[in-house]
């Protein structure tokens, strides 16, 4: 029992964390059709100016601080960089973004270096929160996924209960109408853009600490943002979290359990000798496997369910 809760707990912390990346994406898609290859990038972007700001004026300031920068980058990025390519198609968007990554890893490598830096979780939030049985809880998870619950809490009532909200969803099914009616929509999508990376940036600012913040970080969740997204239905949220909590289930008892087809043989007394024709791959544990299970997943996903788990048919 100890095992199940303390590894559903860890779990979900790193789904909601997931959730948060991928939700700016996909609010960035939804709006745009724009699959913004640098955006983990602005995840990177985020624990770096964290680390920095946090090291002059603590973490708390950082905390608010730098997701807003990141917010501003964003903006930029699309005013004068997508808007430029936007009518020359998805492809040159999807060129520009994939650039904009590389250029801002190597901005990173060039300001703080290529080894990880020392940003470290708060004093106020060290220690563990609770122990349950004989293992604790540390205060700094259940931190993060109290952002990530508000993170969503606040984007359903600014998209469902707020005058903007319902502008943005017009915008996205009806863009000719909106502008009749006097909104800038070009503007609309520039702030929705900007709004996606501060998501990105904030999630970077809980997740850098608590994992590493070193020039690989982008790398390691990119692709894992964009197995979300599909898995969970382009441009669908609730299909996002969806997906980012089923992804960190997977991930997390894959590692915690770490059997192989090996041990359940021998649990059924099945005895497989050193020269048995396929050992190596039956003693192939789950922990080692782990990396791969959510790209397995979107192959699935791919297949028998190509909309995602609550993505919309094309009509």
């Amino acid at each position: 029992m100890e095992f199940f809760v303390i590894s559903l707990l860890n779990s979900l912390s790193y789904g909601l964390l997931l959730f948060m990346l991928s939700s700016g994406l996909t609010l960035i898609f939804s709006m745009m059709g724009v699959l913004n290859f640098a955006h983990a990038s602005f995840y990177m972007m985020g624990a770096y100016l964290a680390y920095t700001i946090s090291t002059l004026a603590g973490y708390w300031f950082a905390f608010f601080i730098a997701p807003l920068i990141v917010g501003v980058a964003g903006v930029l990025v699309e005013r004068y960089g997508l808007r430029a390519v936007h009518k020359y198609g998805h492809v040159a968007e999807l060129l520009y973004t994939f650039g904009l990554s590389y250029l801002m890893l190597e901005a990173v490598q060039l300001i703080w270096g290529r080894s990880a830096v020392t940003y470290g979780i708060p004093k106020s939030l060290q220690g563990p929160l609770l122990t349950i049985y004989s293992t604790s809880f540390p205060k700094y998870q259940a931190f993060m996924m109290l952002i990530a619950v508000l993170t969503l809490l606040a984007l359903y009532l600014v998209l469902t209960r707020t005058r903007i909200g319902l502008i943005i969803q017009a915008a996205l099914t009806h863009p000719d109408m909106v502008e009749s009616l006097g909104h800038d929509v070009p503007r609309v999508f520039m702030l929705v853009f900007g709004g996606g990376c501060a998501l990105a940036g904030l999630a970077g600012v809980i997740g850098g600490n608590a994992f590493v913040t070193e020039p690989g970080m982008a790398e390691t969740l990119g692709t894992i943002i964009f197995v979300v997204v599909v898995v969970g239905g382009m441009g669908s949220l609730m299909g996002a979290l969806f997906a980012s909590l089923l992804i960190g289930i997977m991930q997390t008892f894959a590692v915690a359990i770490d059997g192989s087809l090996l041990d359940v043989l021998a649990l059924l007394g099945v005895a497989v000798g050193p020269d048995a024709f396929g050992r190596s791959v039956l003693a192939v544990s789950l922990a080692e496997v782990a990396p791969i299970l959510p790209y397995a997943l979107l192959v699935l996903m791919l297949v028998f369910r190509p909309r995602g788990l609550m993505g919309k048919r094309a009509s």
